[in-house]
């Protein structure tokens, strides 16, 4: 039977916080048992809490009541205990346990609550089902790794506040309940019981809140905001998550970029313990997407894009030449030590290029032994095969993989190969940070589906100066005063400076297909704050949940997440999402109709 905690019950340390220097003192712990071990005339328990573990002792002058107590303790059993500090025998020393030069012999115990046998070990590193660990998720978050982790976010998410707080930033809430965003990913809408048949959004990033609080004088503003999007679900997305969300007034983009590197550096300082010496990298979108194949690249390795089209444009091998006649190009990487991938293995790669689309993939091996074998040498004239060898700088050892086809399946192929094959090669270090600024991103994409332009970020980003001749004229040439920050290959963040000009912001409703009544119907409180005075402004948003994930060396980000959603964004936890009472749907004025899958 549980017992209860009384006036005199006080814990007087967490049990990784007792070290020798307490070595006679009598203290007061409270946790949960890892394990017990009954040796017959003594019996040990390991007490563990969100500190570490130490360990219980009962002996031969333990009060007969408590050894009988201790015996029958098991794992996942809450305990109040009381003794005194001392060393452990001779040999029983463990190494391994910051506190495993000491023991606590125990006068006073109390069982707080017993517990059933856990579906799973209460472990580190567990190698338990993911769905079993997020179904029972309150005991997966008892796991000392799983509590560094979140321990970790809370300790990044106050090195924010701190630091946007030393440079002038205010800390505002804005809405969870806005009004529905269009030209962006699906909105979560909620139902109104007062005014029924519309309904509020739960907001994808607090992005024109922010703005209007530049437009109200509040010249830095800074949030940890809760941001909700309803898309499919991957290893760095939920629908639900997290920005370190940010907006300063009377700034350039430069200036937004040295404000959040600087928090960067500060991060990685006072969490890590490790200098990033010398400003980040800034590379334009369109040289990363020609070096890279990507607008996120990681800089941990080479095997760069390389473009073959001028040397086989006029070769008879129909593949090469017809992408390039086609306006599309023909492109290669260099995995330098590839050479010792299989054919099953390269053939694997040619599947990894098909899911982005690629009709296929042209391969040459050069083994160190000096033989070659090719999907494709056979087709060339000996001047193009050497061509080719030279444009990549190929050498013995090496594996070149080429793709022909329009430019956007070329990019995002080869972006993926090679980041693949530096997987495959053990080139991805966990620890080793190579961050970047991507800029002057399109400010606009054309969807051939459409027939229309989209705002690649969001409709309020500014055009760059000197293209904003060619938003009338030519749309798709415009570049973006837009900015994102990148990490390993993952984009931690992303930003603009904003649009702060009526005529501007009107000319890129336009741009979008709005005409002027939906474009006050959607945002006309913009529109109409827009007349009072509005400074230049621009901002970044940081995702939290992919930067404490990338910091911590981990892969997925529902491991810094206490109660993260699964593939069809659902919790298994609780269930959710689940139907509602029919009560409920009533007072809302709504039916739900069955839908069959």
């Amino acid at each position: 039977m549980a017992e209860f905690l009384t006036a005199n019950d006080k814990r007087t340390a967490y049990c990784a916080e007792i070290s020798t220097d307490d070595l006679g003192k009598r203290v007061c712990v409270m946790g949960w048992v890892q394990k017990q071990r009954d040796l017959g005339a003594l019996i040990f328990i390991d007490l563990r809490d969100r500190t570490g573990i130490i360990q219980l002792a009962f002996d031969d002058k333990t009060d007969k009541d408590i050894f009988d107590t201790a015996f029958g303790i098991r794992a996942e059993y809450t305990l109040c205990a009381k003794g005194v500090v001392r060393r452990r025998g001779e040999g029983a020393v463990n190494k391994n346990l910051p506190t495993g030069e000491i023991e606590i012999a125990v006068d006073e115990l109390k069982i707080l609550s017993v517990s059933a046998t856990p579906p799973f070990e209460i472990v580190e590193n567990s190698n338990v089902n993911a769905e079993l660990r997020l179904k029972y998720r309150y005991l997966d978050l008892r796991r000392a790794d799983m509590q560094r982790n979140v321990i970790a976010r809370s300790k990044i998410g106050k090195i924010a506040r701190d630091y946007y707080a030393e440079n002038g930033f205010i800390d505002i809430e804005t809405p969870i309940l806005c009004k529905p965003t269009p030209e962006g990913a699906r909105d979560y809408l909620v139902p109104s019981r007062v005014h029924q048949g519309k309904f509020y959004a739960l907001p994808q990033s607090p992005q024109l809140y922010k703005q209007l609080l530049m437009v109200s004088g509040y010249d830095r503003y800074f949030q940890i905001a809760r941001c909700f999007r309803d898309e499919d679900l991957r290893a760095d997305r939920q629908p639900e998550f997290t920005h370190i969300d940010t907006e300063m007034s009377f700034v350039t983009a430069d200036d937004v970029m040295k404000m959040h590197e600087g928090f960067i550096k500060r991060l990685f300082k006072e969490y890590l313990g490790k200098t990033l010496d010398g400003d980040f990298i800034r590379m334009p979108y369109e040289e990363a997407m020609n070096r890279f194949g990507s607008d996120k690249p990681d800089l941990r390795f080479g095997f760069e894009l390389k473009d073959l089209s001028e040397a086989v444009k006029n070769t008879e091998f129909k593949v090469f030449a017809g992408a390039v006649s086609a306006g599309g190009s023909v492109r290669g990487i260099n995995v330098k030590g590839g050479a010792k991938f299989s054919r099953k293995e390269i053939d694997s790669l040619t599947d990894v290029a098909k899911t982005y689309r690629a009709k296929g993939l042209a391969w040459l091996k050069w083994s160190e032994s000096g033989e070659i074998s090719s999907s494709y040498a056979k087709f060339l004239t000996e001047q193009e095969n050497e061509d080719i060898k030279k444009l990549l700088e190929a050498e013995q050892g090496d594996l070149l993989l080429i793709v022909a086809d329009k430019n956007a399946v070329v990019y995002d192929s080869l972006g993926a190969l090679r980041c693949e094959c530096a997987k495959r090669l053990g080139l991805l270090d966990p620890m080793d940070f190579k961050f970047l600024w991507v800029t002057e991103f399109p400010l606009l994409e054309y969807s051939e589906e459409d027939g229309r332009f989209y705002a690649k970020h969001h409709p309020f980003t500014s055009p760059m100066d000197e293209d904003l001749q060619y938003l009338d004229t030519d749309p798709g040439r415009v570049r973006a005063k837009a900015y994102d920050i990148v990490l390993n290959g993952t984009e931690l963040g992303g930003g603009s400076v904003r649009i702060h000009d009526c005529d501007i912001q009107s000319k890129m409703f336009s741009v979008l297909g709005m005409t002027e009544e939906e474009a006050n119907d959607k945002f006309g409180y913009l529109i109409e704050a827009f007349k009072y005075g509005v400074p230049p402004h621009g901002g970044l948003a940081f995702g939290f949940d992919r930067l404490v994930t990338l910091i911590l060396g981990l892969e997925d980000i529902r491991d810094v997440i206490a109660f993260p959603k699964v593939q069809n964004a659902s919790e298994l936890m609780t269930k959710s999402p689940s139907e509602p009472d029919p009560k409920g749907l009533e007072e809302l004025g709504i039916a739900v109709v069955a839908h069959n899958e």
